[in-house]
């Protein structure tokens, strides 16, 4: 919920929550609501000439105004970090506030009204069951995809492991941390692109990412669906391999998405707008950063100080989240995500998806900011 310069502050009630797809130390998405009346929207200040702001685009907003992301330290979170540890939501006049839910039921309807402006959502039959129910939150931007030959959410093997084919899984044990999740729709894709059905391997259900370290490296299950940076720790600690990689039969997946407010995106317009221009420019830095090398000790100090890991050689083994600089998703996957959850029965009611996904905000911020230069 809005809070602006002078106001009486709010009151912010903070539980812990833990999502299907926890990537155990690494990321977990924590939210917070608070109970104070919405103010109306600060009011802006006629534009000067382009260039003669802070941030080189659109005037800071007249009033300082205070944003609350769902963020707790997920490495998805990337985005936000870097935009307010380099001062790019300080150029708007924009201060942010990350904030403690207990749990995504908890969480989402606190989006839906406004107390929470910004959090992260990640593919579940739970999350689309929500929306399907009428709790009214947006599809806006990126916030976790697999990089092509460097997936951070990915299979591994035992380090004697005979798979080596996507042939050899047949009759193995598949751990998987959950079902009806964007994990389970991973474990599907992998059948499907071997050629197998789930009556072919044997399904282990182990929620703790962290066990799974264990649970590979003794020969209790043949393969598990990790994340990083567990996975750069099993292979540096011989615990584990990395089997192929994910976008070999999972391409163009979204896991993670960021979420707004329908207040907002619509009614504070002027707010998120600014706030998406500083949370793409803090992607580009990451980008710039993991794709480039530029600029690379920078960003690892802030997502050290931001997010699980604190190593920052770990940093250098990693193969990090991907977080499109341009805030661009893979919309017709979440579309694919959702009709591959209501076959299996775990679907009750329609989306308006043309409702539900809305990148209008970033789209804007997209056309004042011009592509982000891959080369």
């Amino acid at each position: 919920m809005r809070k602006t310069e002078g106001d009486g502050g709010s009151t912010v009630g903070k539980h812990q929550w833990k999502a299907g797809f926890a990537a155990a130390a690494a990321a977990l998405l924590l939210l917070a609501g608070c109970t104070q009346k919405e103010p109306a929207p600060p009011k802006e200040t006629a534009d000067p000439p382009e260039g003669e702001h802070p941030s080189g685009d659109l005037a800071p907003l007249e009033k300082r105004v205070t944003v609350t992301i769902a963020e707790d330290g997920a490495a998805s979170g990337a985005g936000f970090y870097i935009a307010k540890e380099k001062g790019y939501f300080e150029d708007y006049n924009i201060d942010v506030e990350f904030a403690q839910f207990a749990n995504s039921d908890e969480m989402l309807p606190a989006v839906a009204a406004g107390e929470v402006d910004i959090a992260g959502g990640v593919s579940t039959a739970s999350f689309f069951n929500a929306i399907a129910q009428g709790i009214d939150v947006r599809i806006i931007a990126d916030k976790g995809h697999n990089v092509p030959g460097k997936s951070y959410f990915t299979f591994v093997r035992g380090v004697d492991s005979s798979i080596e084919e996507y042939a050899d899984i047949k009759g193995k044990k598949i751990a998987v941390s959950s079902r009806n999740s964007i994990d389970s729709y991973f474990f599907d894709k992998l059948l499907e692109h071997a050629g197998f059905t789930e009556e072919d391997v044997e399904f282990v259900l182990i929620a703790d990412f962290g066990s799974m370290l264990g649970a590979v490296d003794n020969g209790t299950v043949d393969m598990a669906l990790s994340i990083e940076p567990l996975i750069a720790q099993g292979v540096l600690q011989g615990m584990h391999e990395r089997f192929r990689d994910a976008t070999e039969f999972a391409p163009d997946t979204q896991v993670a998405m960021v979420l707004g407010s329908p207040q907002f995106m619509t009614q504070e317009k002027d707010i998120s707008l600014r706030f998406m221009l500083a949370y793409l420019k803090g992607l580009r830095d990451y980008n710039d950063a993991f794709q480039k090398g530029e600029g690379k000790d920078e960003i690892i100090d802030i997502m050290v100080k931001h997010t699980a890991l604190k190593d920052p050689e770990m940093w250098e083994q990693v193969q990090v989240t991907g977080l499109d600089p341009d805030g661009k998703m893979f919309v017709d996957n979440i579309r694919e995500q959702y009709e591959h959850y209501k076959a299996a029965g775990a679907i009750s009611g329609e989306i308006d998806f043309d409702k539900a996904i809305d990148p209008t905000i970033t789209e804007e911020a997209l056309e004042i900011l011009g592509p982000y230069d891959r080369d």
